[in-house]
């Protein structure tokens, strides 16, 4: 058998060929590091460390609104473009990136690329997730959970002489999204932690990398995500059964008579999707709203004011009126909103201008609230904690309608997160219980340090040290 030649000639070729077209890439002018528009290697290496919205926020700093920081990918920090990306019928649809998270060969309402498909389910699914169907179908089981999981925490904490917040929040989230999606309960509260009812999230990131789960006793529970597909069954049994379970899809079927189109496994995919997003997104807000509101003394001191003001009979509606709930709530969602990485989307066929700078068809761009809601010019002194900010007008610190525009913890336009009104219910309800009837005999304990807090981003954030302990007071 003869050798195997490799002609140097036409190795030499390519390589030239790959260096003109890299250097006549319209994206050259595109402000970054050099090495940004040869590899996206930097750019990878910080998404598996979970580093990201961390690295290109510094890059944002450094270079600017605009920057390259891959080949093909701009990161976009200005409110001007923010809109024209994100506003509706934009062009600007979902980046490919989407399609790494589609199971079962099924898109759901989250990674539909197709505007028409995404527009057409989403109506099917807005009304048993808009605040009024809520509040009058599910507002008693979230208080039930919510109840269960605040008297845990406060038992554990004179038990233990501690707690982690987050344990118990992410148990709580888990059977709140479990009851509503599945229409039966995981149970975690009362087990703490049982196999079988937990699952590990899949890293929504282009390697695919699993990250650490947001609680370590939840680690390893399970190697794939069928268990969590084969128990979204149940949600199509339970929509079915007359005697079974309810859950918001009970009525969507009927609804999709009516000419939209939806079958069991759209279901089933619809409520695996939701809740793997609606368990961590409140669990670790929830997490961050207590550790950053017990860090300052006189913003817990009003909250604690506020929230027992109330009577014992308040409902959501009453919470929605409370003015400095709303703003702290508001101001943790700014500051540690659990999604506030890249949202991807793709530049229209045609291309589009953003910041003066024309970007051919096809590129990615992203933008992340993490930035955006750390931009001086839209928020005033942006890394300190100031719900007041939400309350006051006429003030330097005062929030501007361009902040109100910028502010995006559930994301934007069309692609809102549909639990929206999910997870302001589950985060009044919660909060308040807790500055109602733990906070006052707890502070943080010395495990809850800046270090052990700070944002690990694996397409949603958790704290570093994955957990947020409350030690009781002496």
């Amino acid at each position: 058998m003869g050798k195997s030649t490799l002609d140097p000639r036409g190795t030499q070729y390519c390589s030239d060929q790959t260096v003109i077209k890299r250097l006549r890439n319209p994206l050259r002018k595109v402000p970054g590091p050099w090495y940004a528009g040869w590899t996206n290697l930097p750019l990878k290496l910080a998404v598996i460390s979970g580093r990201r919205i961390h690295h290109v926020h510094a890059l944002h700093r450094k270079y600017g609104p605009l920057v390259r920081i891959a080949p093909n990918e701009i990161a976009v920090n200005d409110l001007k473009s923010f809109k024209q990306i994100h506003g509706i019928s934009s062009g600007f649809c979902k980046d490919k990136w989407y399609a790494s998270s589609v199971i079962l060969d099924r898109e759901g309402v989250f990674n539909m690329v197709d505007t028409k498909a995404h527009a057409s389910r989403r109506r099917l699914l807005a009304r048993p997730f808009s605040k009024t169907y809520l509040r009058e179908h599910w507002e008693g089981e979230v208080r039930v959970k919510v109840s269960f999981a605040i008297s845990a925490m406060s038992n554990e904490l004179h038990s233990r002489g501690t707690t982690d917040v987050l344990k118990w929040w992410t148990l709580m989230a888990s059977d709140i999204s479990s009851q509503l999606m599945f229409g039966d309960s995981f149970h975690t509260l009362e087990h703490e932690y049982s196999k079988g009812k937990w699952y590990r999230k899949r890293a929504l990131n282009s390697w695919g990398r699993l990250p650490p789960s947001s609680h370590p006793s939840f680690q390893g529970a399970f190697g794939n995500d069928m268990w969590l597909l084969d128990y979204g069954k149940a949600a199509v049994r339970n929509m079915k059964a007359a005697g079974g379970g309810k859950n918001v899809f009970a009525n969507i079927m009927a609804e999709a008579e009516k000419g939209e189109s939806i079958d069991d496994l759209d279901i089933q995919v619809e409520a695996t999707n939701l809740i793997v997003a609606g368990t961590d997104t409140t669990a670790i807000t929830l997490t961050y709203l207590v550790w950053a509101v017990m860090s300052h003394t006189q913003v817990r001191r009003q909250l604690e004011e506020e929230v027992r003001a109330l009577s014992e009979d308040y409902k959501d509606v009453d919470l929605e009126r409370l003015p400095y709930l709303n703003a702290v709530l508001d101001e943790t969602l700014r500051l540690y909103g659990a999604a506030p990485g890249a949202l991807p989307r793709a530049v229209p066929p045609s291309g589009a201008t953003l910041n003066d700078c024309f970007l051919p068809g096809g590129t990615t761009v992203t933008t992340q609230s993490y930035s955006l809601h750390r931009d001086p010019n839209l928020f005033p002194s942006p890394e300190i904690l100031m719900p007041e900010r939400w309350t006051s007008k006429d003030q330097p610190y005062s929030i501007s309608e361009n902040g109100r525009a910028a502010y995006s913890p559930f994301g934007a336009g069309s692609r809102t997160c549909l639990g929206i009104h999910l997870a302001y219910l589950e985060l009044r309800l919660a909060a308040v219980e807790f500055f109602r009837n733990v906070s006052h005999e707890a502070v943080l304990a010395p495990s809850a340090t800046d270090a052990c807090m700070e944002q690990e981003n694996f397409f949603l954030i958790a704290p570093a040290g994955h957990k947020c302990e409350i030690a009781l007071k002496q």
